[in-house]
């Protein structure tokens, strides 16, 4: 996670995903609360178990393969002590967009691509402490980019007008989880025929396996 205290981003992935985008943050829709990611400083890895889900009108999208890792820079890194806590509210921390492959479509004869960017802004990860442990991803501005080619050729643009937020739950573990189900994204699309066009409310489901990468050995841990 980066390096500075979580906040409830401005809108993670808000209530409309992490790939299916929103305008609050994962935590911000609970009574603030302490927080506290651990082990500070350390690097982690976001990587999916089982398939992630896109769905738009009548067409799901699968993904077998989506991950955000570090790349040596400040992303992917819990904060560092004390910006690891926070007395009354989530802790964030910049991540790399997460990427997919492995992708596939419901319908025969249509192909797909998934790609995600931080063209316009950071991609993030924040967690509120609770019961449940909340916490999500937060995109940019079209974060999220969907093409389909063959039969039909469409383009989904996720958070289309600004960042939004893909909101599900955490559970500490060995490794721990990010469990995002059906999440509502905002999504607007274009195409011809079969094609899910105009402002769309996406949705997205994933869960990612959360994993310490300067020592395997420990779990990324959120806690009060």
């Amino acid at each position: 996670m980066a390096t500075r205290r979580f906040r409830a981003p401005a809108a993670l992935l808000a209530a409309a995903a992490a790939l299916t985008l929103g305008a609050t943050t994962a935590a911000s829709a609970l009574a603030p609360g302490s927080t506290t990611v651990t082990p500070a400083g350390h690097s982690f890895t976001a990587k999916l178990n089982g398939t992630a889900t896109f769905t738009a009108g009548s067409t799901t999208m699968t993904c077998t393969v989506s991950v955000s890792a570090p790349n040596g820079t400040s992303t992917n890194k819990v904060p560092d002590a004390p910006g690891n806590h926070n007395a009354a509210g989530p802790v964030s921390a910049a991540v790399n967009p997460p990427t997919f492959s492995g992708c596939t479509t419901s319908i025969f004869g249509v192909g797909v691509t998934v790609t995600s960017n931080a063209t316009n802004g950071q991609w993030s990860i924040s967690a509120q402490y609770g019961s449940p442990t909340a916490a999500g991803f937060t995109m940019p501005k079209g974060g999220v980019v969907i093409k389909t080619s063959g039969l039909a050729s469409c383009t989904l643009t996720a958070s289309p007008t600004g960042p939004s937020s893909v909101n599900g739950t955490w559970t500490n573990g060995s490794p721990s989880r990010l469990a995002i189900t059906n999440a509502p994204v905002a999504a607007t699309g274009t195409g011809g025929f079969l094609c899910p066009t105009g402002n769309q409310t996406a949705t997205f489901s994933a869960t990612y396996d959360v994993t310490d990468t300067t020592d395997p050995a420990q779990p990324i841990t959120v806690t009060s």
